[in-house]
Order: structure tokens, then C-alpha cells, then sequence
């Protein structure tokens, strides 16, 4: 098999061409390492890479494959995005703040997927400390979409939704605290998976909003996806809120068929915002499942118009403790020029953070102070059961809920910096899933002037099955998924 075929190649395709000896992991490995070499100076997806590393792994996994004695995922090509702990390897949160930081030992996610056989090529680009939409905020720079790299990839995992977009790697993880996987997939023309809250172990993932965030997966498609997240999943005795719930097999229901399956289509994600050439996009792709037999009903989501407030009180409020840790005494940045202690913790947090951090750390500190508690924080916690329970009676109608990722395709980097409500109402349609702990997809489902849109599914607590099944049958009868963006081909 041609060397000059393996960037386009899925997971899937690659464990097949592995097992049946066509392709070497040293010969993916080293060819996707020097792809990144010669792209990722217009892309900045990476911020650290392990070249010397991996080819080590590639050659001890394509010995294991020799002998038979391989894992799931032995010898498959990944990264990481770079707010995973490794050991041994810079893990920087995208922050000035992080920038010496090298982690005694491996997320638990990390540790799974190592296990299971796959070769960390790198690190990827993200927002700093994962709060951004459109990866602008990095100490390490912008992201651009492989589709114009002018435009954002969207965040806070633009540098994996990038690096996968741009065929770069096959995939990569992300994490989800209000549609940081789900919104970059979508403007960059890939799938991404958010799991249930507690699905995936949170050890080792640096903390942004604590009850919010959740680790899942960048892929091209729905199988790929399956792939990955069976060895993520699971419980993990190191990580208080991740669930028991037995683990299935994605990929063995992932063919089964979507006739008789309800679809519920909120209604108030057409009242306003919507671009219209995205909205018909989306009522195509709901034609496309119904054509599989599924069942599609209109449902009320009364309080989802609440969802952008509500979580930028509780997730600031919970990023302003989480990052309280940041103070320049046990590890990260430290300022050099203090005469006193309370002079080294303000210079070394002014230092560190940007400007994005800073704004969410002191609207944290605002709404959990005396006097304030409960008119924001609490009250924000109130509407959020609100919003969560909606979702549950909805879903005592329906199986999956459709709708829109992002409002519109892709936007101009620079272009919303100025105007932090207008970057916030990006995450419009993908917050109301965090906030309820529920698992959501976005899988691609058209273009708008030329640019990635994508459809969200989103599935009741643990019924990731449901949302791969109705995924990968869309995209059996599609190829929006399989589009490359022209200089990347």
C-alpha cells in the first residue's frame, strides 16, 4: 500500500491494513509525523510533539503484532489534547501559566488508550485551560481551519479538530465542559463525541468547571469514534464521579438499524440564530434518517433558552476555584521580581493567565461571593435542574434529540474577541447536554458557503449506543464526513 494513501486511511482501515500485515506501525507512524512536519507550520495544532517517542512505540508495537501478541489498538496513531497529564511530556493546558509543567504520571485516559496499544504522536492546541470557542485564547497561538485558515476551528479543541481535519492524525481526544468537542467537529468537518458525565474518567484531566467537563473523542467517523471510546470508558477508582455503568461494545451495535427509533427536534432551535442555509442542511439530514425508518416528533425544551447564562455562572464559578491551585509555589509559572508574598501570588497569576481566564476566574469569584451567592450561583444551579429535567421528559418521548451543532459555519479568527457574549452564544445549541450530564454527537452533515456544518444528536444518560447506531447508519448513507479540505487532500 502507497505511503502517500495513509493520511487518508480511517482508524478502522489502519487496525485492518496492521493485522493483515500490509502496513507496518512504523511506516504510519513515521509518515503522519512527517505530514505534520510539513503542514502544521499553517495549522498550529501542536503544541508538543513526541516523534522520537513514537517511533520508539511503533517499533516494539509492530513486534507485538508480529508475535500476536497485540491489543485493540496496537500501533494506531493518536494524539492528545495537551490538558491530558503524560509523564514524562510537557502538558501545558494551552497556558503561559503550564509552560515548564511535566506531569509525574498518565490521566487515566491517557493510561487506557496506552494500554490498549496507540502511539502519542503529540500534544494538541487548545484554548488556555480550556475556556475559549474558538481556540484564540492559547499562550501558544491561534488554530486555523483546515478548510481556510483564516477561520477559526472553533475550541476549546481546535488543535485536535484540526489535526484531524487536516488529516494529520486519524484521531484525537478532546474534552466537552459546554461543546469544546462537539462545535470544534462541526466547523472542521469531523465527528466528535461528548460521553455521559461520569463515562470517562476525569484523573488526570487539569480541571476547567468540575461537575461540567468530560473527556471524548475526535474522529472521521462514527465507527472510528466506537473504536476509541470503548478503551476510554469505564470506571476508574481514582475518579469519584465516574460511573459503574457496564461499558458495551459500540461496535457491535453500531450497524444495527434506526427503524422504529424516535427522534425528537426541539422546536425553539428554530425560533431565532439558526442560519438558514444550516437549517436546511439539518432538515435534510433528519429526512436522510427518516428515510431509515426513524420516527422524528417535535419537543419543547422550555427553559434551553436559559442554558448560555446558566453555565457561564456555574462553570466561571467553578473555574475560579479549580485555578485558585495556580499560585507559583508547588508548580507552573513563577514571577521573578516580588517583595512580598502577596506581590508573588498577584504577579504570578497576572503572568500566567490571560486574558479570557482571568475574565472567567473574577466573574467566578463574583457570583460565589457574600451577597451574590444566591442571587447568581444558586439560582443559576436551580435553572440548571430545570434545564435537565426538560431533557429527561423529553426523552420519555423520544429515543436521541436532533438538532444544529453551531448556529453558523466557522467565523473569522478575530472576529468575536471583542465581544465575549457574542463568542458565548456560539455554544447556543451544545451547553444544554453538559449542564444535564448527557452524551451528545456532532457528525457532519453539509456545507454553507463552503464550509463544515454539523448535526447534533444527543441521547440519554449512558445511551451513547443509541447516538453511534444513528451516526454511523447517516453516514452509510452519506459522505460529508469523507469531504478533505482542499489543501490537505
Amino acid at each position: 500500500m502507497p505511503n502517500s494513501q495513509i493520511h487518508n486511511m480511517t482508524l478502522v482501515e489502519l487496525k485492518k491494513a496492521l493485522n493483515e500485515k500490509n502496513l507496518s506501525s512504523r511506516e504510519i507512524t513515521e509518515t503522519l509525523l512527517s505530514r505534520i512536519n510539513d503542514f502544521d507550520d499553517s495549522v498550529n495544532s501542536f503544541i508538543t510533539m513526541t516523534s522520537d517517542q513514537a517511533i520508539k512505540e511503533a517499533m516494539e508495537a509492530d513486534k507485538k503484532i508480529a508475535n500476536g501478541d497485540q491489543t485493540n489498538l496496537t500501533g494506531l496513531p493518536f494524539a492528545h489534547k495537551d490538558l491530558f497529564c503524560t509523564k514524562g511530556t510537557l502538558t501545558t493546558c494551552g497556558s503561559k501559566m503550564l509552560h515548564n509543567f511535566i506531569p509525574p504520571y498518565d490521566a487515566t485516559v491517557v493510561k487506557k488508550l496506552k494500554n490498549a496499544g496507540v502511539i502519542m504522536l503529540g500534544k494538541t492546541n487548545m484554548d488556555e485551560f480550556a475556556m475559549g470557542s474558538s481556540n484564540e485564547t492559547s499562550y501558544y497561538g491561534s488554530v486555523g481551519n483546515p478548510w481556510d485558515l483564516k477561520l477559526s476551528p472553533g475550541g476549546s479543541s481546535g488543535g485536535s479538530a484540526a489535526a484531524v481535519a487536516a488529516r494529520l492524525v486519524p484521531a484525537a481526544t478532546g474534552t466537552d465542559t459546554g461543546g469544546s468537542i462537539r462545535q470544534p467537529a462541526a466547523l472542521t468537518g469531523i465527528t466528535g463525541i461528548k460521553p455521559t458525565y461520569g463515562r470517562v474518567s476525569r484523573y488526570g484531566m487539569i480541571a476547567f468547571a468540575s461537575s461540567l467537563d468530560q473527556g471524548g473523542v475526535f474522529a472521521r467517523s462514527c465507527e472510528d469514534a466506537a473504536l476509541i471510546l470503548g478503551e476510554m470508558a469505564g470506571l476508574d477508582e481514582l475518579d469519584s464521579t465516574s460511573s459503574a455503568e457496564k461499558v458495551p461494545n459500540y461496535l457491535e451495535s453500531i450497524n444495527h438499524p434506526i427503524k422504529d427509533l424516535k427522534i425528537g427536534l426541539v422546536k425553539q432551535h428554530f425560533e431565532e440564530g439558526l442560519d438558514e442555509e444550516n437549517k436546511k442542511n439539518l432538515l435534510s439530514a433528519i429526512d436522510t434518517l427518516k428515510s431509515q425508518g426513524a420516527e422524528v416528533i417535535e419537543i419543547d425544551l422550555p427553559n434551553i433558552g436559559l442554558s448560555v447564562p446558566t453555565y457561564y455562572v456555574v462553570a466561571s464559578a467553578e473555574c475560579s476555584s479549580n485555578l485558585s491551585r495556580y499560585d507559583g509555589v508547588r508548580f507552573g509559572h513563577r514571577t521573578e521580581n516580588y517583595e512580598n508574598l502577596e506581590e508573588f501570588y498577584s504577579k504570578t497569576r497576572g503572568e500566567g493567565f490571560g486574558a479570557e481566564v482571568k475574565r472567567r476566574i473574577m466573574t467566578g469569584t463574583y457570583v460565589l461571593s457574600a451577597g451574590y451567592y444566591d442571587a447568581y450561583y444558586l439560582k443559576a444551579q436551580k435553572v440548571r435542574q430545570l434545564i435537565s429535567q426538560d431533557f429527561k421528559n423529553a426523552f420519555e418521548k423520544v429515543d436521541v434529540i436532533a438538532g444544529p451543532t453551531t448556529p453558523s459555519p466557522a467565523f473569522e479568527l478575530g472576529a468575536k474577541m471583542d465581544d465575549p457574549i457574542e463568542m458565548y452564544l456560539n455554544d447556543i445549541f451544545t451547553i444544554g447536554a453538559n449542564l444535564g450530564g448527557f452524551p451528545a454527537i456532532s457528525v457532519p452533515c453539509g456545507f454553507v458557503n463552503d464550509l463544515p456544518v454539523g448535526l447534533q444528536l444527543v441521547g440519554k444518560h449512558f445511551g451513547e449506543e443509541s447516538l453511534f447506531q444513528c451516526g454511523h447508519q447517516f453516514q452509510q448513507l452519506t459522505d460529508w464526513h469523507k469531504q478533505t479540505p482542499e489543501q490537505f487532500k
